[in-house]
């Protein structure tokens, strides 16, 4: 493991102030980095100002004069993020033009920018190439595939995992603190690390007590995963059955990657795009219907899902229609037990993520949030080892290694709670060539790899913790 340099003052221009560009630069300057933005549409600029502390030029994104006026040369990103891909295509040519040494974009397009595309990232003399929709097509696919009815996320190179999981009355750690979880299972380490509960997001302390509907993430060595899953009541399931509501770019594609391995529906409320799907999609069951009815849920065969995943890119829609499916889901018309249906739901505002994942759905995404935090995580990786977004959590993890003389490595983890209390756990410390769930007794040293699960928004605070700047 090595050690990363930390540059504060690095210059980023964005295009674009759209869904990503302003989430990614709230972000950006919130972690203390000198962001500039070029956008074209005033009204965009005017809901900026006063929110942001960015520098804003309203001008188009192709006009070397924009450039120029937001000092081009100077900066150390490029992030295009407009609504047209060949704008943030081009865009990456006159950045390195201008020396501009990191350069992103967002494209939709899969034509453009892959290993075997005719035009690559490398062509187009791009770092980093974001496709949203793939993004959130291939994780989507990823959490279906997983092991368990709730969500897994390796880290540590597969050493330590995250188990994301829904709390019911019949949860044995229902209404218990976590101190009281913790000895009641002292057979083996884990942590709580985070609870989604309304529309908030807990980094909870010894003394933080789960409640019913509350939805946490709990992290534990790889060699104690089944035994945290026995305690969880997480059953390990084959998937059998997805079905799809929406028909856009995300629905096909999901289908698309799916079809051949697992039964698919899809019910698509657009009669011309259902026709074109049934062409397009040769191995997948498409319907014509509203999936926001429940009868024709249940008709398309509901019953027989084990996930329901909801894309069609309204907001409101994709939320209910997830509460529907599992309140159809816990009985049947003839008052028998179905299969325990996991929902996932695609959620294009990124205040209704927590509130989609508490109420309705298992597991909420959000294209911008997933586009932005992959941004951001090529950004950071000068500060950081590795970071992953907790889904439906306004939460991060990160890895990192703490700096000599830098405030982690001065005490014991209990006594540093009054430091970092209510904002961040400590999750893991890498120690004698191996990963270890770290208690309170643990006192972090110079130089050992620390994964820390914080808030979003604290990043700035985990990284004056650890290297103390």
């Amino acid at each position: 493991m090595f050690r990363k340099n930390f540059a504060p003052t690095e210059q980023i221009l964005i295009l674009g102030l759209g869904g990503v560009g302003f989430y990614l630069a709230k972000r950006l300057i919130h972690e203390e980095y000198a962001v500039t933005i070029i956008e074209s549409d005033p009204k965009l600029i005017m809901q900026a100002d006063g929110q942001i502390d960015a520098r804003l030029i309203n001008g188009n994104a192709m006009s070397i004069k924009c450039w120029q006026e937001a000092d081009a040369d100077k900066m150390d990103y490029m992030i295009a993020v407009t609504n047209n891909d060949a704008v943030n295509m081009m865009a990456s040519m006159i950045a390195d033009r201008f020396g501009i040494e990191k350069k992103i974009a967002r494209v939709r397009s899969l034509e453009f920018g892959n290993p075997n595309s005719l035009i690559t990232a490398a062509d187009l003399k791009l770092d980093l190439l974001i496709h949203p929709e793939e993004l959130v097509s291939q994780e989507i696919v990823r959490l279906i595939k997983i092991r368990a009815s709730n969500e897994i996320i390796d880290i540590a190179q597969g050493e330590i995992q995250l188990l994301a999981t829904g709390i019911d009355e019949t949860s044995p750690m229902v209404n218990r603190t976590l101190q009281e979880i913790a000895a009641m299972y002292s057979d083996f380490p884990f942590r709580v690390v985070a609870i989604a509960r309304g529309i908030s997001t807990i980094i909870p302390t010894g003394s933080q007590k789960i409640l019913p509907s509350d939805h946490i993430f709990i992290m534990a060595a790889q060699e104690h995963l089944a035994r945290l899953m026995e305690v969880t009541g997480v059953q390990q399931k084959r998937q059998q059955k997805v079905m799809l509501l929406g028909g856009g770019l995300v629905g096909a594609r999901v289908a698309k990657l799916l079809e051949k391995s697992v039964s698919v529906t899809l019910i698509e409320k657009n009669e011309t795009r259902a026709k074109e799907l049934a062409l397009e999609l040769a191995h997948t069951e498409v319907l014509h219907g509203d999936g926001s009815d429940g009868d024709v849920l249940t008709m398309a065969g509901l019953f027989d899902a084990n996930t329901f995943v909801t894309c069609t890119g309204e907001n409101e829609t994709d939320i209910m229609t997830c509460l529907l499916a599992k309140h159809l889901c816990k009985k049947n018309g003839n008052g028998e037990k179905t299969v325990d249906c996991r929902t996932i739901a695609l959620v294009n505002k990124e205040d209704y993520l927590i509130l989609a994942a508490t109420i309705g759905s298992d597991i909420a995404l959000n294209k911008k949030v997933m586009a932005a935090n992959e941004i951001l995580k090529f950004v950071r990786r000068s500060e950081f080892l590795a970071v992953a977004h907790l889904h439906g959590f306004d939460t991060e993890v990160v890895e990192l290694v703490a700096v000599e003389k830098s405030p982690i490595t001065k005490k014991p983890l209990s006594k540093l709670d009054s430091f970092f209390q209510n904002k961040l756990i400590i999750g893991a410390i890498f120690r004698d060539n191996n990963w270890q769930i770290a208690v309170g007794d643990t006192h972090i040293q110079p130089d050992e790899p620390v994964i820390v699960i914080c808030n979003s928004r604290l990043l700035k605070d985990v990284r004056k913790l650890f290297i103390g700047k």
